[in-house]
């Protein structure tokens, strides 16, 4: 386990990367925890919907809005996961929702170049002041389809979505133009290893190629001054109750709390908001 501060090398490499890569960040007993409960949870697998990647592959995502009083909760409220994002961002933050992104062996989907903020501008939030912690708990590499950033590209501000082939994502145009003059560069991680980026931040992954599964956490977070002014399918800012760090270990295999409510693309204004 790292500290629970960044240093502030760390948080000048956020700012002009639009990311940042924490190794270990949780421990492998903590990722042991992390991938057994993920394959132990039911409610995940039956909440998950499929997304067609439009090349013969699908990608599943499992998205909730609330940090209960489970495995999930623990880590989207655990004081080294909330104090970074903090740091990062400036202010005071909330959980804005988090997702299990779901890769199977041989057919797991891709996901086409996307800005987070694309679709969370649409949910009334004004500004950018937004980021996820992307926690690996499959090995995440460039075989299974890990995720790939363009570096920088947070700079660019928001950029257009739309519908283009058969995903949501980012006006093509201006990828290529960006992809032109910025580093790709793909996610590799180990298990419990975390990925912290900028709403802002260019991302995308290819199929699963692979034998092997490709299962990631993703803890999102606004801020409490970018409250949204207008009702989604998000939470406005509601006061983060962040729990110490051995409350992961604590909590064990509680996986998802019975009472969670999982996302429906039908009442999803901006369908395909946040997928990866």
């Amino acid at each position: 386990m790292i500290s629970r501060s960044l240093d502030s090398q760390q948080a000048a490499d956020f700012n002009r990367d639009g990311y940042l890569i924490v190794r270990g960040l949780f421990d492998a007993e903590e990722a042991a925890i992390l991938c057994e409960a993920a394959r132990a949870d039911n409610a995940l697998q039956q909440h998950a919907h499929g997304i067609e990647d439009g090349e013969g592959g699908k990608a599943h995502l499992a998205l909730w809005n609330k940090a209960g009083e489970d495995l999930w909760g623990a880590i989207a409220r655990c004081e080294r996961v909330v104090n970074a994002m903090e740091q990062l961002l400036g202010d005071e933050v909330y959980h804005y929702h988090s997702k299990m992104s779901i890769k199977e062996p041989r057919t797991g989907g891709a996901w086409a170049w996307h800005q987070d903020y694309g679709y969370w501008y649409q949910n009334g939030c004004l500004f950018a002041d937004m980021a996820s912690a992307f926690i690996a708990v499959d090995p995440n590499t460039r075989a299974n389809g890990c995720l790939q950033v363009l570096k920088g590209s947070h700079k660019m501000g928001r950029i257009e979505h739309g519908r283009f082939g058969e995903q949501t994502g980012a006006d093509p145009e201006r990828v290529a133009a960006a992809e032109r003059i910025m580093e790709l560069v793909y996610v590799e991680l180990a298990p419990g290893d975390t990925l912290f980026f900028h709403s802002n931040t260019l991302h995308r992954s290819d199929q699963n190629k692979s034998e092997h599964p490709r299962w990631s956490l993703i803890c999102c977070y606004n801020t409490r001054h970018n409250n949204p002014y207008k009702d989604s399918h998000h939470p406005s800012y509601e006061r983060l109750e962040r729990l110490p760090d051995d409350a992961l270990r604590k909590m064990g295999s509680k996986v998802s709390d019975a009472r969670t409510a999982f996302w429906r693309p039908g009442e999803d204004a901006t369908t395909g908001a946040g997928k990866k």
